[in-house]
């Protein structure tokens, strides 16, 4: 348990749990989420592994959050021993296998949990399906979270329901979304599993087993705002499927950091700080934990980088090595490569940096948005596609960058990441989407004004609604 908050000092009226997937992009807003909870007289307990407790115990350390230890399954096939994140997995093909592991943690959660305090309600990730069943057996509402946008379920659920990606002959042929004829995808939007059109095995499986359980759940919380998609949050909400709750952005319950003199700045922090002194704008470099880059295109990003001539910094993984002889020593007077985890809400906040480059996962997305930030985006996998399309053609606040071949998979050379970075730190475009960001952080922050945004009353009117209904 942590140690007592110094904000939202009450007696508790409700108790939620929170059980988040074992990925840092999962875990992250459900602890902000907590966050929420904590301020409307919660009592929060956080399920987890022995692996994961540590990232969440610092995260949560100035709170009164409870912290439950599960044993991760073992004897996984083709799963190493001792792996209880996706961040380690020795390759993101194996989600499926790791994700459906988890089942074997079922009886030991509903004994743990039999033993609580009353349970007023359960979140619980859209990854961990297995949950409805214990949350119904042990007589409490199941929230499901999916950290995705209103657009990219609503442009899923359309292209699923039409089985639009069943026709075309190419992977990069243009799409029209009947539900949003402005819409056009491709196949490349989506992982290869939804293009088969006779879909088996443990991926699809595991797909839907979670949309099932997400359907019978009581609702499903996303990490948004109505402001920034409202078409999409209507449409998610219109055919009488679970509700959905728009509770976001979630990154804007984090507490300001805390002014100790003593902690000494991360050396990255003190970088950009220099740079804010010189007066140099900076390019911020993150692609997730999870994505995997060849060492030719990791070479390419860093030839582009230093053409570029901006200032950057580069966050990779601590395995992605392999950035060319010499490329850290000729740019270290204008870029740093940085191998260990950041905040990167407090990298994107920092006055100097001024654009991000970016593999469009959702949190990074909505991250850049309340930072007032610009993308150049690069998708990679899952939902980032999708992403990125909301990000460029609805709500433009980013550019894209230029592939070989034009797809949105495709490989990045080094002279296209020059001229799209330089575009959007120093070009017309990259005005006009920094124009843009800033509109749309205002929005986020008013959604989550206390008593007066969208989101923080939408969030309340849940609250009101699954406890009352508990109690009748």
């Amino acid at each position: 348990m942590g140690s007592k908050s110094n904000s939202c000092d009450y007696e508790s009226h409700y108790h939620a749990l929170i059980f988040p997937f074992m990925a840092k992009g999962h875990l992250i807003p459900l602890l902000q989420l907590a966050r929420l909870l904590l301020c409307r007289r919660f009592a929060i307990t956080v399920i987890t592994t022995p692996a994961n407790r540590p990232f969440i115990a610092k995260s949560l350390e100035d709170t009164t959050v409870s912290i439950i230890e599960l044993p991760f399954p073992q004897s996984i096939p083709r799963i190493p021993s001792g792996v209880e994140s996706t961040d380690k997995l020795p390759s993101m093909s194996l989600l499926p296998e790791f994700a459906r592991s988890t089942k074997a943690m079922q009886p030991e959660f509903e004994h743990v949990v039999a033993t609580l305090e009353p349970v007023n309600f359960m979140v619980s990730d859209g990854f961990l399906w297995w949950t409805l069943e214990s949350a119904n057996k042990l007589g409490f509402p199941r929230l499901v979270f999916f950290p995705m946008s209103n657009y990219a379920s609503s442009v899923s659920k359309a292209v699923s329901q039409e089985r639009l990606l069943f026709g075309p002959e190419s992977d990069n042929e243009p799409i029209t979304v009947p539900e949003f004829p402005w819409i056009k995808i491709t196949r490349n939007d989506f992982d290869p599993a939804f293009a088969d059109p006779n879909p088996k095995g443990i991926h699809i499986e595991f797909v839907m087993d979670s949309v099932v359980a997400a359907v019978q759940s009581f609702g499903i919380l996303v990490n948004g705002f109505y402001e920034l998609e409202p078409t999409f949050a209507d449409y998610i909400n219109r055919d009488g499927d679970s509700k959905s709750w728009n509770v976001g952005p979630l990154c804007l319950a984090e507490p300001p950091p805390r002014l100790d003199q003593s902690r000494k700045k991360p050396a990255w922090i003190q970088w950009l700080d220099q740079k804010l002194k010189q007066g140099h704008s900076v390019l911020y470099i993150a692609f997730g934990s999870q994505a995997e880059l060849s060492t030719e295109q990791l070479r390419d990003i860093a030839t582009g980088l230093e053409g570029s001539e901006v200032n950057f910094m580069w966050v990779i993984r601590e395995d992605a090595s392999e950035l060319g002889d010499g490329f850290e020593e000729r740019v270290k007077e204008r870029g740093i490569v940085v191998r260990d985890w950041v905040d990167q809400t407090e990298i994107l906040k920092h006055e100097c940096v001024q654009g991000f480059l970016s593999h469009c996962g959702w949190n990074s997305v909505l991250e850049s948005i309340c930072a007032g930030v610009p993308i150049l985006a690069w998708p990679m996998m899952a939902d980032q596609p999708l992403n990125a399309r909301m990000v460029l053609e609805e709500i433009k606040v980013g550019l894209r960058v230029e592939t070989c071949n034009g797809s949105v998979k495709g490989y990045v050379k080094s002279k296209g990441l020059k001229k799209m970075v330089r575009e959007l730190m120093e070009g017309e475009r990259g005005k006009e989407v920094r124009k843009k960001v800033k509109e749309f952080a205002e929005m986020a922050k008013k959604a989550m004004e206390e008593e007066m945004g969208s989101s923080w009353l939408s969030l309340n009117k849940l609250i009101d609604q699954i406890c009352n209904e508990k109690k009748t």
